[in-house]
């Protein structure tokens, strides 16, 4: 029977902070007239919460073999043996129909179905896509584009195309850095074969322009949104700009953080900084 220790470490809990990017659609939906519903919030995110616990335990059922060569992931859960391949294969079903249903009943289909999305493009990354160049860091970053897409459907907006170029970017930046660090790090092929077809060299290049888009796509939806006071437009850009190549600095001096959780944690700097942005755009929208 696993422990109640292996099981929490199977779910990774503290990775729950990246569902705060479902709420990334709110400040600016509640700025143009739109109500929440805060009950229908709260059941979505706990909804998707479920539901990338549900990936990551079955992320590892499925890499048990390769993270037993990995000098920290060997001591995981399934890796290790305290916990089989089918107790996390059951856990994971166990928490995916709550993860659906949740965000399902509470806010409609739409919601529902960015979750089946969400868990189905996991099962693909799980199977064969994370062996890919590309492949694997498009699957990774579509996970934190769905996050938004569930928070505009909670609220009932439609998502502005900068919004979707910004938050996909960002995305792609995250996985980019994330893979960087696994290559900087030298991984052996033999975990993640990915690595073969990858060099430093191309994911800093790659990582430079997806945060460059990143910064120019948020840039222009601050001009183009049309919901924030004039003379604030401009107000949590420069925390997003500090944000952006502080996380650039400290993942690349840091590559034993190649989580993106890890990289945030494990930076004072970058948590005065989403703490200023969540600020800056509340005062630019009006709300304070």
């Amino acid at each position: 029977m696993p422990s109640l220790r292996d099981l929490r470490t199977l779910l990774r809990p503290r990775h729950w902070v990246k569902n705060a990017f479902v709420l990334m659609p709110l400040p600016f939906a509640l700025a143009t007239g739109s109500t929440a519903d805060w009950s229908v919030i709260a059941l979505g995110v706990l909804g998707m919460c479920l539901a990338s616990s549900a990936v990551y335990a079955l992320n590892d059922a499925a890499d048990a073999a390769q993270d037993r060569l990995h000098p920290e992931k060997r001591a995981r859960p399934v890796a290790s043996g305290r916990v089989s391949v089918g107790q996390a294969r059951a856990l994971a079903v166990g928490l995916a129909v709550p993860g659906i249903a949740l965000p399902w009943l509470s806010s409609g289909a739409d919601a529902g179905g960015l979750v089946i999305v969400y868990l189905v493009l996991n099962l693909l990354y799980s199977h064969g896509g994370k062996d890919v160049p590309l492949v694997d860091v498009f699957l990774i970053s579509s996970g934190f584009v769905l996050r938004v897409l569930l928070g505009c459907a909670l609220i009932v907006v439609t998502p502005s195309n900068w919004l979707l170029l910004c938050s996909s970017t960002l995305a792609l930046f995250l996985a980019l850095a994330k893979r960087r660090a696994d290559c900087a790090r030298g991984i052996g092929s033999e975990h993640r074969p990915s690595l073969t077809g990858y060099s430093l060299g191309f994911l800093d290049q790659a990582s430079g322009i997806s945060a460059g888009m990143a910064i120019l796509s948020y840039s222009i939806y601050c001009i183009e949104a049309g919901v924030l006071v004039p003379g604030r437009e401009f107000a949590s850009m420069p925390f997003v700009l500090f944000g952006v190549l502080d996380y650039m600095r400290v993942s690349q001096l840091r590559p034993e953080h190649s989580f993106p959780v890890d990289v945030l944690l494990s930076s004072r700097a970058l948590l005065v900084t989403g703490t200023g942005w969540v600020a800056s755009v509340i005062w630019s929208l009006g709300l304070i």
